[in-house]
């Protein structure tokens, strides 16, 4: 189904044909579901690392700071207070066009005594109303429900500091296959956000085919719930980019892409891709060629997380290189700092492993790294302060080329990023 084709079952929808069918959908349907409690989050952030681990995918090259100002552009329930709950020293604002949504986003905010956060009932196309610009803009989940997606990301470059950071996700199309077949098919049955019409559209999809795309894409689970069924079949308005076309969209909006923030799906030099006839080819093409190639092999992707900077600004030095003979003496003064979503998995090993590293949000079972006894003492020896050949010392490791080849397939695989500044 083309987004135009949906885009036109969007307006049969609204009951309301002059009003923005997004903003009724999401202030009648708000989405994610709501929260009262962020003391998970509080927990998971007590650790300062975390904190610099996000800095530090989003600017490897400079000096952590704490003191960010900080959009999140379409909050939702909740992204916003988490954000500013878990960094107080971030000057947060939010906007949103979705009044339902906002009043949960304020509930935490009194709260939690959020006095870092402002929140404010704002299109992203109008951010320029703020008045101010921002270090970081986090957009996740917003720019393809508007009605001119181009309009909404130019509105946010325009915002954006020089040297500052998005932090973006796009739908993806192939991935989204089968939720595009039962959008259209909702949409020829007439079927409306009601809590019995719902209930009847979730009883429908748990008989559906067991090869249905829809199940394909959740590992063919059979349970749905009703929030976020309403909000990936009964949308009133959203499109999907193909990597292609995601690069075209921030071109065109004075934008260039820094990188994916989950990029081990990305790359043919990591799982199962990396042992098959293609992985030289595929690793040999242009950036955005490969990028495209893996989307269209992986298959489900449903959606693109990527971080993206002004094009006039000097990002060269955020891009993270090693040499394939790890000839540069730089790498050596990189500080490793872990990802939070990482695990180190020590059960049912195979033969001479001492450890399986998972990033726990990896959608593809073949990303995943197994660690030999020596390996491990170098992984274990991560501290985030630490640089490479300080955890050599600290695990007694000589040979530099088995620690870099370690924490360049660490990066990889994210599992970790890295701090430059210290390297010379």
């Amino acid at each position: 189904m083309t987004s135009e084709s949906f885009e036109g079952a969007a307006q049969a929808r609204t009951s309301n044909p002059g009003a923005d069918p997004i903003a009724d959908f999401y202030t009648s349907n708000p989405f994610p579901p709501p929260l009262d409690d962020l003391q998970r989050a509080l927990d998971l952030y007590k650790d300062e690392n975390v904190r610099r681990s996000e800095f530090h995918l989003l600017w490897p090259d400079k000096e952590y700071r704490a003191d960010l100002d900080v959009l999140v552009a379409g909050c939702g329930t909740w992204q916003a207070a988490k954000y500013a709950v878990c960094h107080p020293d971030a000057r947060v604002v939010a906007i949103d066009v979705s009044p339902t949504s906002l009043e949960h986003t304020e509930k935490l905010k009194q709260k939690y005594n959020l006095a870092n956060l402002d929140v404010r009932q704002l299109p992203i196309e109008n951010a320029a109303e703020l008045d101010r610009t921002f270090d970081h803009i986090v957009c996740t989940g917003v720019l393809h429900h508007l009605a001119d997606p181009d309009a909404g990301l130019r509105a946010l470059q325009a915002v954006l500091k020089k040297d500052g950071a998005m932090y973006l996700m796009l739908y993806a199309p192939y991935g989204r296959t089968g939720v595009y077949m039962m959008q259209e098919y909702s949409r020829r049955l007439g079927i409306q956000t009601t809590p019995e019409e719902i209930r009847d559209l979730i009883a429908v999809l748990k008989l559906l085919p067991q090869n249905h795309p829809v199940l394909a894409a959740q590992g063919g689970a059979r349970e749905f719930m009703a929030d976020a069924i309403a909000d990936a079949l009964l949308n009133p308005r959203d499109r999907s980019y193909s990597v292609p076309q995601l690069f075209d969209f921030l071109e065109r909006s004075d934008l260039t892409f820094g990188r994916w923030y989950w990029q081990a799906a990305y790359l043919p030099q990591v799982g199962s891709i990396a042992r098959t006839p293609h992985a030289t080819r595929l690793a040999e093409l242009p950036e955005r060629e490969r990028y495209a190639e893996m989307e269209l092999w992986r298959g489900l992707m449903s959606n693109h997380s990527f971080v993206a900077y002004r094009n006039d600004a000097d990002n060269a030095a955020a891009k993270i290189h090693f040499d394939e003979d790890y000839t540069s003496d730089n790498y050596m003064g990189y500080v490793p700092i872990r990802l939070p979503w990482t695990t180190c998995v020590t059960q049912s090993l195979p033969p001479g492993a001492a450890g399986v590293l998972v990033n726990q949000t990896h959608v593809f079972p073949d990303l995943f790294v197994i660690v030999n006894p020596v390996q491990k003492q170098l992984y274990d020896a991560i501290d985030g302060q630490r640089n490479i050949a300080q955890i050599m010392e600290a695990a007694n490791e000589t040979d530099a080329l088995i620690a870099l080849e370690l924490f360049h397939r660490l990066w990889l695989h994210d599992q970790v990023v890295f701090d430059t500044t210290k390297a010379k």
